[in-house]
């Protein structure tokens, strides 16, 4: 496995991005446990021309700023005082863009991720729903800004799937992003992708 570069992160294409984390797999290391999975369904937040994005306008909050730091750190956040939502942060400084990760399919760790879930057997709303994917990987706001290039949580890419780029994008279906009726004509955007053959999926 190849740990994705800040290199990666720094892309400008913010979109692009979220699509191509599909498929590709995320690892924490957290509190002496390692969990892991596959990136099942990302959103992509376009800095300050999306009205559904928090640094739209240029807004600048104390919860906001790691949004303006260079690509490939962690913004998370707490949504409706219960749920901590994961975004990776995206392109060069200033550009504000993320992607939220709204699922993953569970590979390594999985009693981990059962305990951390309070949950005796494994189902798909153990990781699906950007809530219970953080919690159950172990992510909450201690991990705000969190470098995803060193070694408490980043994501790794299989050397094959770099040849295999083709046949995987057949298997992503593309939808409007969830939960964001505020954001007026943007709520309509394509920025959700999901892979169409994992049961690990929010919505479909």
């Amino acid at each position: 496995m190849k740990k994705l570069t800040r290199t990666y992160y720094q892309q400008e294409d913010v979109v692009a991005i979220a699509r191509d984390l599909i498929g590709k797999t995320i690892v924490t290391h957290i509190d002496g446990q390692r969990t892991s999975g596959i990136i099942t369904e990302t959103e992509a937040y376009r800095g300050h021309g999306d009205k559904a994005c928090h640094a739209h306008l240029g807004r600048f909050t104390e919860r906001t700023k790691i949004m303006y730091a260079p690509g490939g750190v962690a913004y998370v956040y707490l949504c409706y005082g219960i749920h901590h939502l994961f975004n990776i942060i995206t392109n060069t400084e200033n550009q504000a863009d993320a992607v939220l990760i709204r699922a993953v399919e569970p590979v390594d760790g999985i009693l981990t991720m059962l305990a951390r879930r309070h949950k005796v057997k494994v189902d798909k709303s153990l990781t699906s729903g950007p809530g219970n994917f953080s919690k159950a990987f172990g992510i909450d706001k201690t991990h705000y800004g969190t470098d995803l290039t060193a070694s408490t949580i980043w994501i790794e890419e299989k050397e094959e799937d770099l040849n295999n780029q083709a046949s995987r994008t057949i298997d992503i279906v593309e939808s409007e992003r969830i939960g964001i009726d505020y954001a007026g004509e943007d709520k309509y955007l394509p920025w959700r992708f999901y892979l169409k053959s994992s049961i690990y999926v929010s919505v479909r």
